[in-house]
């Protein structure tokens, strides 16, 4: 699954992307083994969760965080291909600049441009 997306999950600009995390791996087809996130996942309730569910994660620990977290340094360098994804959709203008008021048009325009940028 790592360089395509499997999910598109449209949330509030507001939303905190820890919280939204469950929503996004119930909806992920097949079985998660691993979760590769950056600093803003760092959260011992989904620590937990995903652990429950045996699913590896893979999160550094923020800086205040008083209990350190071993990362495995090895597998978070896969995290590129999720920012490269990213990067790779914002090249449609449409979806950088955010254009549609409406999210179901949004997340339309967000499924095109996978699949012309990422399949073809």
């Amino acid at each position: 699954m790592i360089g395509r997306p499997g999910v598109i999950h449209i949330t509030p600009g507001n939303a905190s992307d820890v919280k939204t995390a469950p929503a996004v791996l119930a909806k992920a087809p097949g079985r998660v083994r691993r979760l590769i996130a950056d600093k803003g996942y760092d959260a011992d309730w989904l620590r937990q969760d995903l652990r429950q569910q045996g699913i590896s994660v893979v999160i550094p620990g923020t800086r205040a965080r008083k209990r350190k977290i071993r990362l495995d340094k090895r597998r978070y360098r896969d995290r590129w291909r999720v920012e490269a994804v990213f990067c790779r959709l914002k090249d449609f203008r449409r979806i950088a600049a955010r254009y549609d008021k409406l999210a179901r048009n949004f997340a339309s325009a967000l499924a095109l441009a996978a699949v012309i940028a990422l399949w073809c």
